[in-house]
């Protein structure tokens, strides 16, 4: 899972902004030991902070094993790791913190999470 990309793909995606306009939050991602501190401003990626973090302050976090991200992050992925819902229903990916900013955001965060995904290039 290559997360330092989000900051391009979701920053030069002018409709997922917008979309993500009253968004202000500080959220982990955790795969494994590997963690990640992501900081959203009205809905720009500010920054990305990789750990290990000793005491990282973030409002919500989201956190599964790496062959979770793994199967996620495929251009076509199976039922259970094609949706962030699917991961956190079926117990593969652990919500915790405040949930609100995540679930009033629902679609915005599938997005933004989907733009790990390989681009699909048309012939």
């Amino acid at each position: 899972m290559d997360i330092q990309q989000l900051v391009e793909r979701v920053n030069s995606d002018a409709w997922l902004v917008h979309r993500g306009r009253y968004l202000s939050t500080r959220f982990l991602v955790a795969s494994g030991t590997d963690q990640y501190v992501i900081e959203i401003h009205k809905g720009r990626i500010d920054s990305i902070e990789q750990g290990p973090f000793v005491m990282a302050r973030w409002t919500f976090a989201m956190k599964a094993e790496p062959q979770v991200w793994e199967k996620f992050c495929v251009s076509h992925p199976a039922p259970r790791f094609h949706d962030l819902m699917a991961l956190i229903r079926f117990k593969t990916l652990i919500l915790e913190g405040d949930q609100h900013p995540f679930m009033a955001n629902l679609l915005y965060f599938k997005d933004v999470f989907a733009c790990l995904r390989p681009l699909e290039t048309s012939l």
